[in-house]
């Protein structure tokens, strides 16, 4: 028994070095920075949390159907076919209409009145802390030159999670990047990976920094954070109001929530939203919504166009690839609500048309 017990210590002594020192996996909010949290209505008893009742653990029998659905062979998963890409072109006018340059998934490029933000720039090939093991990302027919992005004004994130904040992106813009912009106690992440401390600016949610003329303001999201199964709520989590010339809203990942409607009452009416369109599933619907409850949050914060994201890179839920859109698209053109489904790579204006690309694909 007592070799047991020392064989059991051993093995957690080295899962704490591991953790610790495996770089990916991010550094963790130190004491007095959770100390700076308390000023926060969100920090409750070290952790942060929604303003929803929220339960990350599944119960054991929608764990049960989950397991099976692993063991499943379930059609359309991944394209058949490589993704069609554009490469990247610049900006040639100064209109101050925004535009919108989508790299698959959450990842998109901003360009607004004379500032370029990049928005949870997850270029990596797997959202895992472990890049080898298991599917990556679907194939495109082009990869992100980084050489051809114009120089970032902003990299903003909406929370730690690997499909969003990605360890091989931070390292490869970090020195093209003027600031980072980011939820309460994501700054150690960053910290921990070379970034400087005066070029982090974290936020609670409601508010503001100013980037030039636009001003960036941390919203409400129903979701949680997390990194190595140890720390999660350790940092906080958000959706994004830019508002310049025109305004923007960003939903990062959140389950559906009366918060959309009290973002549209403070903050709205919007001309562009982007909002999360993918890896959903009933069984976790209180963090990441059905698709037409995609196109009620637009609604809810009223919204002009709507650009769905979070789809068409990874597979993070069982549904097939191409599902979020088609649903999504069903339920907008009740009230018409005008939708821009760009390519990746493909930068687009709220004015622009864009076609059902994906169909050309399956």
């Amino acid at each position: 028994m007592k070799k047991i017990v020392t064989a059991l210590a051993g093995i957690g002594l080295a899962s704490a070095w591991f953790i610790n020192r495996y770089p990916v996996f991010g550094k963790r909010p130190s004491r007095a920075e959770r100390l700076s949290f308390e000023r926060s209505d969100r920090f409750v008893d070290g952790k942060f949390k929604n303003e929803m009742d929220f339960q990350l653990k599944i119960k054991w029998d929608s764990m049960k159907s989950i397991l099976k659905d692993y063991g499943r062979n379930i059609p359309n998963l991944r394209p058949v076919k490589a993704l069609p890409t554009l490469p990247y072109q610049r900006r040639q006018d100064d209109s101050e209409t925004p535009r919108v340059t989508w790299f698959g998934h959450s990842a998109f490029l901003l360009e607004l009145d004379g500032q370029t933000i990049f928005f949870d720039p997850m270029l990596g090939r797997a959202p895992s802390p472990f890049p080898k093991l298991g599917g990556g990302r679907f194939q495109t027919t082009q990869k992100v030159d980084l050489e051809r992005l114009p120089l970032i004004d902003v990299v903003v994130y909406s929370h730690d999670h690997y499909d969003h904040l990605d360890y091989p992106s931070v390292l490869a813009l970090k020195n093209r990047v003027g600031r980072f912009i980011v939820p309460l106690g994501v700054g150690s992440r960053l910290r921990g990976w070379g970034v400087s401390a005066e070029r982090i600016t974290e936020l609670d949610w409601h508010e503001s920094t100013q980037v030039g003329g636009i001003k960036l303001t941390a919203a409400p999201s129903r979701h949680y954070s997390g990194r190595n199964g140890l720390d999660q709520f350790s940092t906080l989590w958000a959706s994004w109001v830019i508002e310049g010339s025109q305004k923007v809203f960003f939903s990062g990942d959140s389950g559906y929530g009366p918060h959309f409607k009290a973002i549209g009452e403070q903050y709205g009416p919007f001309d562009l939203t982007m909002m999360e369109c993918g890896q959903y599933d009933v069984r976790w619907s209180n963090s990441h919504m059905l698709p037409e409850q995609t196109v009620q949050a637009h609604r809810d914060v009223k919204g002009r166009v709507l650009m769905p994201i979070h789809w068409s890179a990874f597979i993070l839920a069982f549904h097939a690839w191409f599902e979020p859109v088609e649903r999504l698209l069903k339920e907008a053109k009740r009230d018409e609500i005008p939708v821009l489904t760009p390519m990746i790579g493909e930068s687009v204006t709220p004015e622009s048309t864009t076609r059902k690309w994906w169909r050309e694909v399956r």
